[in-house]
């Protein structure tokens, strides 16, 4: 994966010399702009409206931050990092393909329930994004996460866990788009927990998948 230059590391740096304190001003003013950006569209919020939502003037957000373009990166490449690290690790550990597939979906919902508007930000954002300079990562990370579910699905597949008259890359992409969009509607804080709602996917699931 290609190296580049952060929107804002420098400002970054300048801010993380504060001490700990700056680190955690930073993180919630990350977490109220994705808020925003999820709930009102990353366009129509402005730095004032961050700025607002925070208690704070304009300007002093541009101590932390260049631009709005670097929090969204802050905010996306963080998700993705983690959550791509998650799913490299379960494959990494993985013994049983059907046991690593319940995993991923685990995994997967539990991200849902712990960042929700980063996933919708993703969601909404991830066609328009790959294609703009500077954040050519969100389709790395997209396609290096794909390549993990496919690893894992064929290889259940040729081990006979799987059904053989089913294309592993529709498979995923159907996993991927049901998963995921679930963010529209799961509330963290509603009656359904994260291994829940894994739990009735994988029975939905299973029973058009599973080879016997």
């Amino acid at each position: 994966m290609a190296t580049r230059t952060r929107p804002g590391s420098a400002k970054r740096g300048a801010a993380s010399a504060g001490g700990g304190s700056g680190s955690d001003r930073r993180s919630q003013l990350l977490s109220i702009a994705a808020t925003l950006f999820a709930t009102r569209g990353y366009a129509e919020t402005t730095v004032r409206d961050i700025a607002d939502e925070a208690g704070i003037l304009s300007g002093s957000l541009y101590h932390h931050f260049s631009s709005k373009e670097a929090m969204l990166d802050e905010i996306l490449r963080d998700f993705l990092s983690a959550l791509r690290d998650r799913f490299r690790k379960i494959e990494q550990d993985s013994v049983d393909p059907r046991a690593a597939l319940d995993e991923l979906i685990v995994a997967s919902f539990e991200a849902i329930s712990a960042t929700p508007h980063a996933v919708a930000l993703y969601q909404a954002q991830v066609v328009a994004l790959a294609r703009q300079p500077g954040f050519e990562y969100v389709g790395e990370f997209s396609r290096e996460i794909e390549k993990i579910w496919l690893r894992l699905l064929v290889a259940g597949q040729k081990a006979g866990i799987f059904r053989a008259d089913v294309d592993m890359n529709i498979t995923y992409r159907f996993i991927r788009d049901t998963v995921w969009s679930s963010v529209r509607w799961y509330r963290p804080r509603g009656k359904y927990k994260p291994e829940a709602i894994a739990k009735q996917y994988l029975h939905v699931l299973y029973g058009g998948l599973l080879a016997s």
